[in-house]
């Protein structure tokens, strides 16, 4: 008998894909994905890309799943490979016996049910009968194109309405009570219907098949939502709403965000913010978290900014730190008092939206602030509970590398708000806070703040262009800097000589960029004016030296990400501890460490 294919994307969907290829391709990312040289033909440069359930190279075509993968480079049968991939998933293979046949033709079967009640209620909402419903939801600002896309629709106002028009298609009661649609009979009473009266939300999974259904309310009564209750497709704490479309989303770089209601996720999607998703009425479980991480390496989680927004960002970060890894981690951001993100949009629009997005803050700074907001700060005993709460938080941490990070950025914190210098001590402020020791080599003259951005970005430039060595090391986060059109044409000229250049010398980059003409931009990229560089940008300076403050300036641009990045350069060591690996988490480290001792960049005066 073939295996199901329930079980078959159950397996899939625990398997963490980078990982299994990970044990024979050394691979590092790139974005929301990995990248790596083909293990099925040979190749210097990585062609070879894993996505979140497929991998493909762009050199052979080779292309597929976990089991494919497993197949093809072990050379394992289908069912050897299934079954060692379920053995490492903690899965049981299911046997090949009648009753399992029987199983699955039964929730193929409720597939079809439930796809036929969603018909049903989309055509019940076009029709008279469903008027007030589509008022309802047209005053909450959807177009039709996402009604249809979410394929909302009306239940009805009666009850029985639902089993007599899928009678008529064969479907008998018992199996609409069986799809979660209608309360099985008791005591001899008829079965009842599940939604009346209600906006229905189909509730959709990661393949885009309906496997249950919320419904509003459009009276006084209460509960507001109602969800589906557990049915054999439908397990309520192991879904997300609107996953199938957040994960096409997240296919084409969207970010991921995870938000509290079927409207919020509706709006941000019309919105243009299609990788929002929001669980089902409940707080965040661990398989829902495991869901985002499959769509992205950094979800950012988006509350209230009320009490219980607070005290949902703080069940979400306890239940997130055992998990975390290098590889993956959490982001949070707040909404103002009394907005939601349906209520944001309307009023402030996509930008509204994208300016929390932007203000969202690592894990490490947000759960500080939250166990500060909770402990107290205002004496030394509290901050001696709170050090504790700090250290016991990062002892969560399963990735015990990662652990000691997350203590150092607390302590960091810690010192950074809590310990002054003693009087007179040097760099002692008036405010009472020491300035930390800034990299070497790097001068700092006054700049205003309005130009300090691009001022960071073209020494991010120089330093390229008299170090080009560097390239092949910064190149992803390089594409993500932000510059003006001049140095854009020569961030697109230098990556591209890179890529088929075997030597990258500065003389040799030069030469390049002359001849395509953009020499003059080059010249005004590299020289002193509106302000000289830093020393280490210049030619002469070590390669260690340039490197370090490159990540130091791309710190101060985008500090999430230099974190990202010295994550991963943290876990490239670790799989292969070279000189290379070696040197570039050196670098990495010391520009992080000077941005955590507090490092203020080119707007303040030494």
């Amino acid at each position: 008998m073939a295996l199901p294919p329930a079980f078959l994307d159950e397996l899939r969907a625990r398997t963490p894909l980078a990982a299994v290829i990970g044990r024979r391709v050394r691979l590092v990312r790139a974005g929301r994905q990995w990248k790596g040289c083909c293990p099925f033909h040979g190749e210097k440069s990585p062609s070879f890309h894993v996505y979140e359930d497929h991998y493909h190279c762009f050199g052979c075509g080779e292309h597929g799943d976990a089991i494919a993968f497993v197949m093809r480079s072990q050379g394992a049968s289908f069912t050897e490979a299934v079954e060692q991939l379920a053995a490492e998933a903690g899965l049981e293979v299911p046997k090949a016996t009648p009753a399992a046949a029987a199983a699955e033709q039964r929730r193929l079967d409720l597939h079809a049910v439930l796809a036929a009640a969603a018909q049903a209620y989309q055509r019940r909402l076009l029709l008279p009968e469903g008027a007030r419903a589509l008022a309802y939801l047209r005053g909450r600002g959807l177009t039709d194109d996402t009604i249809r896309r979410f394929g909302l629709g009306w239940s009805g106002e009666g009850r029985g309405q639902l089993a007599a028009e899928l009678s008529r298609e064969g479907i008998p009661p018992a199996m609409l009570a069986e799809a979660g649609l209608m309360r099985a009979a008791e005591d001899g009473r008829q079965a009842t219907d599940m939604f009346f009266s209600r906006v229905m939300f189909p509730i959709r999974d990661r393949r885009g098949r309906t496997i249950s259904f919320g419904g509003r309310t459009l009276g006084d009564g209460q509960p507001k939502y109602v969800n589906g209750p557990e049915t054999a497709l439908f397990s309520k704490r192991r879904t997300l709403f609107a996953l199938d479309l957040a994960r096409e989303a997240a296919r084409t770089g969207a970010a991921v965000l995870a938000v509290e209601g079927y409207m919020d996720v509706i709006a941000l999607h019309q919105a243009g913010l299609a990788g929002a998703v929001a669980p089902l009425g409940t707080a965040l479980t661990e398989e829902q978290l495991e869901e985002l991480w499959r769509l992205s390496p950094m979800p950012v989680l988006c509350f209230d900014g009320d009490g219980a927004g607070a005290r949902a960002a703080a069940r979400a970060a306890e239940l997130a730190l055992p998990a975390l890894t290098a590889e993956r981690s959490l982001k949070l951001a707040t909404l103002p008092a009394g907005e939601d993100p349906d209520t944001l949009v309307r009023r402030r629009g996509a930008a509204g939206m994208t300016d929390i997005l932007a203000a969202a803050r690592p894990l490490s700074d947000a759960l500080f602030d939250m166990l500060r907001d909770e402990v107290g700060d205002g004496t030394p005993e509290l901050r001696a509970s709170l050090s504790k709460r700090l250290e016991a938080a990062a002892d969560r941490i399963q990735d015990r590398s990662l652990a000691w990070e997350y203590r150092n950025a607390f302590r960091a914190h810690f010192k950074e708000r809590y310990r002054k210098p003693p009087r007179g001590a040097p760099g002692r402020t008036g405010g009472g806070t020491a300035l930390a020791a800034r990299p070497r080599g790097l001068t700092r003259p006054t700049i205003a703040p309005a130009d300090a951005a691009a001022e960071r970005a073209r020494n991010l430039v120089a330093i390229l262009l008299n170090h080009p060595a560097l390239l092949h090391d910064v190149e992803e986060a390089f594409g993500t800097v932000p510059l003006s059109a001049p140095l854009a044409r020569l961030r697109a000229a230098m990556l591209e000589w890179s890529a088929g250049t075997e030597h990258l010398d500065s003389a040799g980059l030069m030469s390049h960029l002359t001849a395509i003409g953009l020499a003059a931009e080059a010249a005004q990229a590299r020289s002193a004016s509106p302000n000289p560089l830093p020393e280490c940008a210049a030619p002469n300076a070590m390669p260690a030296e340039a490197e370090e403050i490159w990540w130091h300036f791309f710190g101060l641009m985008h500090r999430s990400r230099l974190d990202e990045e010295v994550a991963q350069a943290r876990s490239a060591f670790e799989r292969r501890p070279d000189a290379a690996a070696q040197r570039r988490l050196v670098s990495l480290r010391a520009a992080q460490e000077a941005l955590n001792r507090g490092e203020q960049g080119l707007e303040t005066d030494p």
